[in-house]
């Protein structure tokens, strides 16, 4: 039997946007702030046992902040970064995170949310996904297959 073990929860620096969003893809929960003051950040990561991640060498290099430093600025090298040190997985498994607020999404039926979706995708669309946080409505159109056409070339 293999030993289950806890994905870790990352709190992403004002300048890692994109890889939030894609480690909320993945399944991973990261939260994600636009402005964030470092104090905030560090005392939310302790608070709730999350990992920072950061470009900035100051911030990682700050007493009691649980910070891993990016040194790389293209998102698909540092995407492949955080997933080799900390043992993750580029694969989706399941359920993804709302990209905009970090709540992990449900299936939802097509007649729940028909009358918020654009005409071509009532057409074109069966599966629907929904994050109770902050009702935003997903499903796997070119923006969801661009996406993991972007994971799938991280080697």
């Amino acid at each position: 039997m293999s030993e289950h073990h806890t994905p870790p929860k990352f709190i992403a620096d004002c300048h890692l946007g994109r890889v939030a969003k894609y480690l909320r893809i993945l399944g991973y929960d990261t939260l994600y702030f636009t402005h964030i003051e470092d104090n905030d950040l560090i005392e939310m990561a302790n608070d709730e046992g999350r990992i920072i991640l950061t470009r900035d060498r100051e911030l990682s290099g700050r007493k009691h902040a649980n910070a891993f430093l990016l040194r790389a600025t293209d998102t698909q090298i540092q995407l492949k970064t955080i997933l080799e040190h900390f043992g993750l997985s580029k694969e989706i498994k399941g359920i993804s995170r709302c990209l905009v607020c970090n709540t992990p999404l449900e299936t939802v039926d097509k007649e729940e949310v028909i009358d918020q979706l654009p005409e071509g995708v009532k057409k074109h669309f069966e599966f629907f996904e929904r994050c109770p946080g902050c009702g935003r409505i997903y499903w796997h159109g070119d923006h969801y297959y661009n996406m993991l056409s972007f994971l799938k070339e991280i080697e």
